[in-house]
């Protein structure tokens, strides 16, 4: 498992997973029936503070303390985007209802729409 804090988590909206990010730097994939880890995500270089699952289960979004937010392929891992542009760490992330934005929340008093 995370071998610092667990800042956020976060269940899948089947249910079927749960998302969980860390002061570890990394970003990981759990599966609810067993308990397992099923994928490590990394990429960040500080403290993971937020973390969602898109509607469709699809994609997962990180916002942290590096001062960028990822999104990540759910299903195998891979960071798709780096979004950069806040100042301080960001402490909020979140998908739109329909999957086409996310919108993360800075300590740099600013909210982001991406």
């Amino acid at each position: 498992g995370h071998t610092d804090t667990v800042w956020s988590v976060a269940f899948s909206n089947d249910d079927k997973c749960i998302v969980s990010s860390s002061r570890d730097e990394s970003v990981r994939v759990w599966d609810t029936s067993t308990g397992k880890m099923l994928k490590v995500l990394e990429g960040h270089t500080d403290d993971v503070f937020s973390v969602k699952f898109s509607s469709d289960d699809k994609c997962i979004v990180s916002g942290s303390f590096d001062k960028s937010v990822r999104v990540w392929d759910a299903s195998t891992g891979k960071m798709l985007k780096v979004l950069e542009g806040h100042t301080e760490y960001v402490s909020s992330v979140a998908f739109s209802s329909d999957d086409k934005h996310i919108i993360s929340g800075s300590v740099d008093k600013s909210a982001r729409a991406w």
